[in-house]
């Protein structure tokens, strides 16, 4: 299978890129150095002609849920106008499937004895990344039934691993950490502690993917979690824990977000059901390995 990466830069983007080759796959990945920017339609097409992939993985757009609070426009923008362009690439080479990647963010405040939430979940989104994303997948759909392209929507929870960007709260935890560890002695500042997620390792997510792209039925959108929420405060205390030095934490006005969803708890029974998958990393080996990985980092850069 020929497979086209969009975003293939960024955080998903390489465990993607190495899952689908030991796979067997024939990968292509693009991103703003090696492709055209999302906005830009006509080199879209261009693109995806050149390389004529069976599926395309759009993983690419703006990741930062509080980033889009600052700069709502753009993140609209680059989520859905921008993943018009890439379907739009899709129906012009005649891409037999795309995987579009959503967000578990469009389901906004979900009561948590309604919880864990399933896909025929309204989607009622509280953010600007969730209300981009949320067009984004109506786009999707639209591309599916007016133009009969093979769309699989995947709505990942939150994910974790190596080479995350420190916008998130395990691998801020964890860069803060390994700072203070080079220091004999630190602190970690934090946001909101008493959310609850549900965290699968980055590397179940992109096996996740890869099965959705053979076996996820067109139209259909599919949860991607562990099935299980944790609060953030044991993911903080965990990583404080594994710690060669003593590290006080101290929350800070500036991580919080405007609005903050209490608990999001994902249901997989769908994802299950149409593929045969299940998480099997373990959350405390992928906070060892990110803590590992910011470690390595951290010990990289230049003394100031």
């Amino acid at each position: 299978m020929k497979a086209l990466i969009t975003g293939a830069g960024g955080f998903v983007g390489p465990h993607l890129t190495q899952h689908l080759s030991e796979a067997g796959d024939d990968v292509i990945g693009l991103d703003l150095s090696s492709g055209p920017d999302l906005l830009d339609a006509d080199g879209w097409v261009d693109a995806v002609r050149l390389h004529e992939p069976d599926v395309i993985y759009h993983l690419a757009g703006w990741s930062d849920v509080s980033g889009s609070w600052r700069d709502p426009l753009r993140t609209f923008q680059i989520n859905a106008l921008g993943t018009q362009s890439v379907l739009e690439a899709a129906v012009a080479s005649k891409t037999e499937k795309v995987v579009l990647i959503s967000s578990a963010d469009v389901y906004g405040t979900v009561p948590a004895d309604e919880q864990p939430i399933t896909e025929d979940r309204p989607a009622q989104p509280r953010s600007p990344y969730g209300v981009s994303k949320q067009a984004a997948e109506a786009l999707g759909q639209q591309y599916h039934r007016g133009f009969d392209l093979d769309v699989v929507i995947v709505r990942p929870f939150t994910h974790l691993g190596v080479g995350q960007s420190p916008q998130f709260a395990a691998a801020a935890f964890a860069a803060q950490v390994a700072e203070a560890e080079l220091a004999g002695g630190g602190r970690v500042d934090h946001g909101n502690l008493s959310a609850r997620r549900d965290l699968t390792d980055v590397r179940d997510v992109v096996r996740a993917y890869r099965l959705l792209a053979t076996d996820g039925e067109a139209g259909e959108v599919y949860n991607v979690c562990s099935g299980q929420a944790v609060s953030i405060e044991s993911v903080l205390a965990t990583l404080v824990a594994a710690s060669t030095v003593t590290v006080e934490t101290q929350p800070d006005e500036a991580r919080m977000r405007p609005v903050d969803l209490p608990v999001l708890q994902g249901s997989n029974d769908k994802l299950r059901r149409a593929t045969g998958w299940e998480p099997v990393v373990a959350l405390a080996d992928t906070l060892t390995d990110v803590l590992d990985d910011a470690r390595r980092r951290t010990s990289a850069q230049p003394a100031v």
